[in-house]
């Protein structure tokens, strides 16, 4: 079916284009044909029909380009006119003795109805509508096709731009654009056809008045000669027969320069004749008043008739008590429809928002199970304030704020278990006990209390859940009980410490740098973009928190790394000598009481690593190319060694040399992350130092 619609379609239009130009060769043939009398009636019905059909286009028309054929169809129906005009001129010179029916029953009507049977009335209505149409409509519509036209022209490169500017801008498609430059182009090309097209009408209007005194006087000396009609008679015959002519020409040619006029004078004003002109007419409702008094007035002055003035006046006082009625009505619908849509968008933004919300993960988030959340209730402001300080605590330790730790309840998570995520990842999970108390007991004998043994969650140690009820006797035995709440936040604290690095952003990094002072601020943007970006300057201290190293001493930092950062590119390098440049702060948060612990590698360990170095083409260190049997005796070694000292000392830390300091990191941190990995240079001067032996 469609595709005999497709066939079908090009035949159709093809035939409509043979029809259309066969009226026009019809038209032209009138000019030189005898046309009967019958088909001249048909003819002019056909003008009259066509010129109101015309008018009623332009009042509804939203916009003048969408009536932009006006200028052809103004031809058309001028041809029309004019191929009728000497059609009814050959009719009425030749068949004129016959009576006033001899153009035809249209032009004996016009010639009865409109002059009353008197030719003088006919040739006064005809002059008045040749001056009205020729000097007032015809005029004015010319004049502001001009006017537009050229205003048009003149405006097209700035409009062009402004299509242009909203393309770059993004604002509109490449379709909307040539859409819209289209519209332009035919804009300028329609007011100057309008222009050109008003030429039509006041040619055709000399060309009436030359053909009603052709047919007055040609008519009048062929009635006398060639029929023997006396003078009286042949000039009543012919000139009520020219002027029913012209009027039949011209009152159809009055309505089309009226449609012309309202179609230029329309300019930039959207929406219907009517609604132009009457919607803004009675948009005003004062206005209507005071004419309605006015009208009022004149209906009760002496010598002026009472009705009219009195029913124009009640007419448009009603008009005006009704209009600001039906603008509230309007405006109210205005305002639901407003109402709604604003409603729906906010609706629809907050499930937007909900779905971006969705998107968003917690950076710290502690989510409880229910029965343990249900327990906590009564709590929340204890645990709120204890959270609180720990923040302050790992801000004052590692000089920046961590993210605000969120507390969620969540069903997958089992009822007396709390999970620790960091980025929407779960890194610990743990089951506590709540009425029931810890006890941390190490490698140290267990208490006598009854209770379940199992491993505290931060450090992994030996301990015992028991009753809280027994907790005065847990004390009296010298142990120190621990409830959930302070077992649950010391494991969210040590987390936290393994995972300093994820923690710390981008914009944490950009907050510490506004942070600093002006002098400090500059030394940053003399290094950075140009010898090290600020994501890189990220990557250095993320190194530094990985191995629990502070950063509240940014300043020095800041200056460390200007130091090197011409030298060196890689941020492990960067890492390493910002390392020797605040050896005092990180042997300070190491010592007990002023003495540095410290368990140094054996020479064994020292000459084994320092043979399984690779080095670059410069002498530095690339790689570290161990057999992985050392790697694995040297992590029992260490353990044994590190498990042995953890007994006796409290804190301490492990010494090598300092090209290797990096790789016997990576290995003791997988055994034992809270044990730092100093190299020899790194010990400051004057630290008192406590061997506790070797590696060995």
């Amino acid at each position: 079916m469609a595709a005999a619609v497709e066939t079908l379609a090009p035949e159709g239009r093809v035939r409509r284009d043979v029809w259309f130009a066969l009226g026009i060769i019809a038209i032209l043939a009138v000019l030189f044909l005898p046309v009967p009398a019958v088909l001249i009636d048909i003819g002019l019905a056909l003008s009259i029909s066509l010129s109101v059909l015309i008018l009623m286009v332009a009042l509804w028309i939203q916009k003048p380009l969408e009536f932009s054929s006006f200028p052809t169809i103004l031809l058309i129906v001028t041809l029309l006119r004019l191929a009728l005009g000497i059609a009814t001129t050959r009719l009425i010179l030749s068949n004129g003795d016959a009576g006033v029916d001899a153009a035809g029953h249209v032009i004996e009507g016009f010639s009865q109805f409109v002059m009353s049977g008197d030719f003088v009335i006919g040739l006064v209505v005809f002059a008045i509508l040749i001056t009205v149409n020729f000097l007032v409509i015809t005029k004015g519509a010319t004049r502001i096709a001009e006017v537009g036209a050229r205003f048009t022209l003149d405006a097209i490169p700035g409009k062009q731009m402004a299509i242009d500017a909203d393309l770059s801008a993004g604002l509109i498609d490449e379709k909307e654009a040539q859409q819209r430059r289209r519209e332009l182009e035919e804009e300028s090309a329609f007011f100057g056809s309008m222009d050109g097209a008003s030429k039509f009408v006041r040619g055709e209007a000399v060309a009436s008045l030359i053909v009603i005194a052709v047919n007055i006087f040609g008519g009048i000396i062929i009635g006398v000669t060639r029929h023997g009609l006396p003078l009286a008679k042949a000039a009543d015959i012919f000139t009520k027969l020219s002027v029913g002519d012209g009027l039949v020409a011209q009152i159809p040619a009055l309505i089309v320069s009226l449609a012309a006029g309202l179609l230029v004078s329309k300019g930039g004003t959207r929406g219907t004749t009517e609604k132009a002109v009457l919607g803004q007419l009675s948009a005003y409702p004062r206005a209507l008043f005071v004419a309605a008094g006015m009208m009022a007035l004149f209906a009760i002055m002496p010598g002026m008739p009472f009705v009219p003035f009195a029913l124009l006046s009640a007419l448009m006082g009603t008009i005006a008590y009704l209009i600001p009625r039906r603008i509230a009505e309007a405006q109210s619908k205005v305002d639901a429809q407003a109402q709604a849509q604003e409603e729906q968008r906010l609706l629809e933004s907050r499930e937007s928002e909900a779905v971006k919300d969705s998107l968003k993960t917690a950076e710290i988030e502690l989510r409880l199970g229910k029965h343990l959340a249900v327990q906590l209730q009564g709590a929340q402001q204890e645990l709120a304030h204890r959270v609180g300080r720990m923040r302050r605590k790992f801000a004052q330790q590692y000089g920046f704020v961590v993210p605000d730790i969120k507390l969620v309840d969540s069903n997958s998570v089992p009822s007396k278990t709390y999970e620790i995520a960091i980025h929407g990842t779960v890194i610990a999970a743990q089951q506590v006990r709540p009425g029931e108390m810890l006890i941390v007991v190490g490698d140290g004998p267990l208490p006598t209390i009854a209770g379940e043994e199992v491993r505290e969650p931060a450090f992994g140690m030996r301990a015992v859940w028991v009753p809280e009820a027994y907790a005065a006797e847990a004390r009296r035995e010298g142990f120190s009980p621990i409830d959930s709440h302070s077992v649950m936040l010391t494991h969210v604290s040590e987390v936290i410490r393994n995972n300093l690095p994820q923690l710390l952003s981008y914009k944490d990094l950009r907050m510490l740098i506004d942070r600093l002072d002006s002098e400090y601020k500059r030394l940053v943007d003399d290094i950075c973009p140009s010898q090290i970006s600020y994501s890189g300057l990220q990557a250095v201290l993320k190194l530094l928190l990985a191995e629990r190293v502070s950063i509240r001493n940014l300043h020095l930092i800041i200056e460390a790394i200007a130091e090197i950062v011409p030298h060196a590119r890689r941020a492990e390098q960067i890492a390493e000598h910002v390392r020797l440049r605040i050896a005092q702060q990180i042997c300070g948060d190491i010592a007990e009481n002023g003495v540095l612990s410290v368990l140094r590698l054996g020479s064994r360990w020292d000459l084994s690593f320092h043979q399984a170095l690779k080095r670059d083409v410069k002498g530095d260190v690339a790689e570290i190319d161990m057999d992985p049997r050392l790697i694995e005796q040297f992590g029992v070694e260490a353990s044994e060694a590190i498990r042995a000292r953890m007994k006796t000392a409290h804190k301490f830390a492990l010494v090598t040399a300092p090209e290797v300091r990096g790789y016997v990191r990576m290995i003791i941190e997988r055994l034992f992350p809270t044990i730092p990995v100093l190299s020899h240079v790194e010990i400051a001067r004057g630290v008192e130092i406590k061997s506790l032996g070797t590696v060995s």
